[in-house]
């Protein structure tokens, strides 16, 4: 063995520096505070604010708002259709923003809300396309909607143009997108 080096007795050669004080505030304590767990101390007047209770999710709920708001957005954008003589499908991204606020601010962050968002985005839009068209037949043409509505879908496949596939483009990336988006966070 090796004879101990000078100061190794918890001394040290090295000269003594100087000591540092902190010029922050003391942190604020309530009157008579001890900290919880020390020995002794009464538990009695400490109280901590209880902590904010995540949230459920609903995801149900978010589900029937966004089926709601689909049947509402596809009502608003079929009579808008009915009446003007123009495309109207960039309208698409409204009815997404109608489908996708409530699945994203109810149901919360599920991986199953997203989808669901695009799918009722493209049907909103649809439903509408089918009822502005079968609104506007029944105005020309005074065909009872019975038999408009039959006949509705074949008519709606006759009546297309590549440029509503953009427009469906827009509905189903617009819905997925707007629903990741206002998702709050459990």
């Amino acid at each position: 063995m090796t004879a101990p080096e000078p100061g190794a007795d918890g001394q040290s050669g090295r000269p003594r520096t100087a000591q540092h004080f902190s010029l922050a505030p003391e942190p604020e304590t309530p009157e008579g505070y001890i900290a919880p767990g020390m020995p002794g101390t009464p538990v009695a007047g400490y109280h901590p604010e209880p902590a904010e209770r995540p949230r459920r999710r609903r995801t149900a709920a978010a589900v029937t708002a966004a089926l709601a708001a689909m049947l509402a957005g596809a009502l608003a954008y079929g009579a808008a259709a009915a009446r003007v003589e123009g495309a109207i499908g960039w309208l698409a991204i409204a009815l997404a923003a109608a489908v996708a606020w409530p699945l994203g601010r109810l149901g919360g962050r599920s991986l199953l809300l997203p989808p669901l968002g695009a799918l009722l985005a493209a049907g909103a839009l649809l439903l509408g396309q089918l009822l502005g068209q079968t609104l506007r037949l029944h105005h020309l043409d005074g065909t009872p909607y019975g038999d408009l509505l039959r006949d509705a879908l074949p008519l709606w496949r006759a009546d297309r143009h590549p440029v509503d596939l953009a427009f469906y483009g827009i509905a189903v990336i617009g819905g997925f997108l707007l629903t990741r988006r206002t998702a709050s966070p459990q």
